[in-house]
């Protein structure tokens, strides 16, 4: 076995709530708990939101601290990503909590259709989101949801712009933005490889598309990330138990495809986020 796969857990998004799925962490300790049997099932990166009292989304940088501190005691090692998602706030609202330096923030480089609404992603938003994390040493996970967004991230890299080592998750399967289309996937890998040899690359599938997409990435040899944000069934009768439940089936997928899953020690050196400290 070579190429180990990194697996992100999203651990609870903007959406999901426990009307869907009793599962979906709501509160800091929840989510702390959710997180830590993801991590001993194999995720070594926990995409992170966090929210209200009433499950809805919050940017509020005291519940993301109290997040990073129980996850740093209770996940020692693991990669803290947050987002910087525009379903918790508006505005430079989103990028509050970068301050706290976690270890990644997802960043948005262009706008698109989301299923009721535009996601807004202006220019000037995206250069101050990106100047923040250069100025406090955040690796950008660049979650691209449309062919633009790929190239913009690729030159936004070129030009220095973005802190750290190149990420780029395709995002698919969001209705009105890029479908889960194996075509298009692989058009996507192509040109990473071929536009960016030096970056790493995830891929995640929304709702029913999550494990064909897991699948697609890691036989591809890429990362996935998985995880109640995104899809809270295991199949279409089954809500899925936990957030770990979904990390051990991509885990069986890397089985399949003779991939190790990565540690958070590999998952570390392969996309240059060391400790702080």
């Amino acid at each position: 076995m070579s190429n180990p796969c990194i697996l992100c857990v999203a651990i609870t998004g903007s959406l999901p709530t426990k009307a869907n799925n009793p599962a979906v962490p709501i509160t800091v300790s929840e989510q702390i708990e959710s997180t830590h049997e993801a991590f001993e099932a194999g995720a070594s990166i926990c995409h992170a939101h966090v929210r209200n009292d009433d499950q809805t989304p919050s940017s509020d940088p005291e519940k993301f601290a109290a997040l990073k501190e129980g996850l740093e005691k209770h996940c020692p090692g693991m990669i803290l990503q947050f987002s910087t998602g525009g379903r918790s706030g508006a505005g430079k609202t989103r990028g509050g909590m970068l301050p706290l330096q976690p270890d990644m923030a997802s960043l948005s480089v262009g706008s698109n259709n989301f299923p009721t609404r535009v996601y807004e992603n202006p220019p000037d938003l995206v250069d101050w989101l990106a100047s923040e994390m250069r100025t406090h040493h955040i690796t950008p996970e660049v979650e691209a949801f449309d062919l633009s967004h790929i190239l913009q991230a690729i030159r936004l890299h070129r030009e220095g712009a973005l802190y750290g080592k190149l990420y780029v998750q395709f995002v698919m399967g969001v209705q009105n933005a890029m479908p889960a289309d194996k075509e298009v996937f692989d058009l996507y890998v192509d040109l990473v490889k071929r536009r960016a040899p030096e970056a790493n690359w995830c891929a995640a599938g929304i709702g029913a598309n999550q494990l064909v997409v897991n699948e697609w990435a890691i036989a591809a040899g890429g990362h996935t990330r998985t995880g109640l944000e995104d899809n809270v069934r295991l199949d279409r009768q089954t809500l899925a138990p936990s957030n770990a439940a979904l990390i051990r089936r991509a885990a069986e997928l890397c089985d399949k495809y003779e991939r190790p899953v990565a540690t958070w020690q590999q998952a570390r050196e392969i996309l240059d986020v060391p400790l702080r400290g």
